[in-house]
């Protein structure tokens, strides 16, 4: 009786630790090797730990949950200790050693850290400030979670991009505008006098993996948010993030004076309005003295703007600029501009606009650029501002919630497409000019560099929704700290932290990861096809939409299928988009018949008979890449079954719901794609594809007014 009353008893606690994913990449689970476990317990059972702050009062907390956690054993801190075999401390002697390679320590910088090993017993982290040792002790960590030896180190890391940012679209009323994991976590009524627990662990999480910002509302601003009443809740969030090394931003409403201001103009160049922006500033700063600073979307979907009264987007940044550099602040103005009243394609609109405003940005002023001209499609070529501002500093802005790449239930890894991106050759001075290196400043010697990424963090108990939509977080985070680590590699840290260090699951797991945005790209959008989903929600596919009031809107205005063919022609012969990127990467993209076929459609229309690289007709093709995504998602299908075993049923369970949700649409955007395109080809779906289960009238027919995210 008592053997069986054990077992009842194991099966509940071991019930009760099903994981919801709250706890992200920081499980710290007990460590399985013995070998590990025991050099692990010596690193950590004794730590001299030198400072006292804030931010060293929470690396001691983590350290003690991390070594309880995956270690069962307590740490014991110390102020200096020569037997401890744990040092941590700013600006420690033996740093030389570890920095043979630098002039000093000080190359490091404010965030920077090293961790070396002396007297091959000691492990030393060393930095220049505190939080430069958090990152640190985070880094020090993800290695003994993924199992790594921590006998000998030479490590010297720091930040290859200064502001690495989420950029939260929150609203007042909690809502997430492209949300697909809840309501928003910043409980604005509770806020200031309730800290939620969540506030902390999301800086932990933020701090784990190097970001040091976050953009606390939508940019489609609210004008609320400067209100003092909700100062005082941003403050409060400030003040939780601070120990983490985190500063905290907001969006400016451009009419923001008029709204809660009572001037009757938001004119730049108003001496009132500028005055009010000086003053709103100061109040700022006196409640949050490390305030980081303003994203601004401007003359941009509706938004209000310094176009309003015949300024330029220069003249609006420098204002705001201008006020907030006293404080050392930034302004983040993006480049997401287009206009129905412009006739010209809207791939080239951005260009117009910006570039020739190089260089009369003020110099605390980030111009912020979505990585591609149109918007986050699955797939775009890199913007063409990037290599073509020299004199102005551009940041990176990617898209975490994946308001096109099925939303909330598509398995989709997006590192792939950072790097895809991150490489890219601008050629702006010559072979070897990535977007990395525009974005990081080093190509044209700017100070400040950024990358933002929009959040795909929600209420949810997973904060992400999809549990694997965690990683592109989690990869946003590394690529702006490091653009250098490989797609592989971080999915190989994530799901070592994530789920398990078992190296059979960790490499199926990391295939599907690594294919998971390519077969996307089959299912939704092959050959540069882009913006054909429906439109509001952007929910499922719309390629026939073509009823909406401004042309840029409908999917028809990018795809442009008719009986000759389909794709959009941006070469001398249509829009000469092309003609915005230097010669040397357009001519990559100008010749149909040497493209990549990735990005056929995008740049030409092309007929439908035209011979692929395959052998196949574009229509051929068409139906081959279509079919080939479904099957692809089946294939992620098998292979996650055979991870049973090897999962926590609760996790299993829900990536299997959502890859049979995955399976189920990625047919639905087959057939509804090759029903409607069909139409113009006047070709069959060859016979050996399955056959759509119901008629194009049916796709057309279908509606979703409450779809998540608008």
């Amino acid at each position: 009786m008592k053997r069986l009353l054990a077992i009842v008893f194991v099966f509940i606690i071991l019930s009760a630790q099903a994981e919801n994913g709250y706890d992200l990449w920081m499980r710290y689970k007990p460590v399985e090797s013995k070998l590990l476990l025991t050099s692990y317990r010596l690193l950590l059972k004794q730590v001299s730990v030198r400072g006292n702050s804030e931010t060293m009062r929470v690396l001691k907390e983590e350290l003690m949950k991390a070594s309880e956690g995956m270690l069962q054993q307590p740490v014991t801190f110390t102020t200096v200790n020569s037997t401890s075999r744990l040092l941590i401390g700013t600006r420690i002697s033996q740093d030389a050693k570890a920095l043979s390679s630098r002039d000093s320590i000080h190359e490091i910088g404010d965030e920077g850290f090293t961790i070396y090993t002396h007297n091959r017993t000691q492990t030393v982290i060393t930095a220049n400030t505190d939080i430069g040792l958090l990152y640190g002790v985070f880094h020090l960590l993800r290695l003994m979670q993924t199992q790594q030896p921590v006998e000998q180190f030479n490590i010297v890391s720091a930040p290859r991009i200064k502001l690495r940012l989420l950029n939260h679209w929150d609203n007042l009323n909690r809502t997430v505008e492209r949300g697909y994991a809840g309501f928003s976590i910043w409980n604005w009524h509770t806020l200031p006098a309730y800290i939620d627990q969540r506030y902390i662990d999301y800086a932990r999480a933020n701090a784990s993996i190097g970001i040091n910002g976050t953009v606390l509302t939508n940019v489609n601003a609210n004008a609320t948010f400067l209100t003092k009443a909700y100062l005082e809740k941003v403050k409060a969030l400030a003040d939780v993030f601070r120990p983490y090394g985190i500063k905290v931003y907001l969006t400016a409403r451009f009419s923001a004076p008029m709204e809660i201001g009572g001037l009757k103009t938001a004119d730049p160049l108003n001496e009132e309005v500028r005055q009010w922006w000086k003053d709103k500033i100061n109040e700022i700063y006196a409640l949050i003295p490390d305030f980081g600073g303003f994203t601004v979307k401007a003359n941009s979907e509706g938004q209000p703007g310094p176009q309003d009264y015949q300024r330029t987007h220069a003249d609006g940044a420098n204002m705001l600029a201008d006020a907030i550099a006293p404080h050392k602040g930034i302004i983040m103005w993006r480049a997401f501009v287009y206009s129905h009243e412009v006739p010209d394609d809207r791939h080239k609109q951005a260009w117009n606009e910006f570039v020739p405003l190089d260089g009369k940005f003020s110099s605390n002023v980030l111009v912020q650029v979505k990585n591609g001209a149109i918007d986050f499609m699955p797939r775009e070529p890199f913007h063409p501002l990037f290599g073509a501002m020299p004199n102005t500093p551009l940041m990176m802005e990617f898209q975490l919630t994946q308001e096109y790449l099925g939303q909330g239930t598509h398995f989709v890894y997006l590192a792939p497409l950072f790097k895809e991106v991150l490489n890219s050759d601008t050629y702006s001075k010559g072979k070897g000019s990535t977007v990395a290196k525009v974005i990081d400043g080093s190509l044209d010697n700017h100070s400040i560099s950024g990358m933002a990424g929009v959040s795909n963090i929600g209420s949810d108990i997973d904060w992400t929704g999809h549990p694997f939509a965690q990683a592109n977080w989690y990869a946003l985070g590394r690529l702006s700290w490091d653009y250098h680590l490989s797609a592989e590699q971080i999915a190989e840290e994530w799901l070592r932290m994530t789920f398990s260090n078992d190296a059979a699951f960790v490499s199926d797991a990391k295939k599907m990861m690594l294919a998971s945005r390519e077969i996307l790209v089959q299912y939704m959008n092959p050959l540069g096809l882009h913006h054909i989903m429906a439109t509001g929600h952007h929910y499922g596919p719309g390629p026939w939409i073509s009823n909406l009031s401004r042309p840029e809107w409908n999917p028809t205005y990018y795809h442009r299928a008719d009986f000759a063919g389909i794709g959009f022609d941006r070469t001398a012969t249509g829009s000469n988009a092309l003609a915005q990127y230097k010669p040397e990467a357009a001519k990559a993209w100008a010749d149909v018949n040497t493209i990549d076929e990735k990005y056929l459609l995008w740049f030409h229309h092309v007929g439908w008979t035209h011979t692929m690289k395959s052998g196949r007709t574009l229509w051929e093709e068409l139906c081959y890449q279509y079919n080939n995504g479904v099957d692809s998602v089946r294939w992620m299908q098998q292979l996650w079954s055979k991870q049973k075993a090897k999962v926590d049923d609760q996790r299993y369970r829900q990536i299997t719901m959502l890859l049979n949700i995955q399976q189920q649409e990625a047919v639905w955007w087959r057939n509804a794609c090759l029903l409607y395109f069909g139409t113009f080809s006047k070709m069959p779906v060859p016979a050996k594809y399955e056959k759509p289960d119901h008629d194009l009238n049916y796709y057309e027919g279908l509606s979703f007014p409450n779809a998540p995210g608008n």
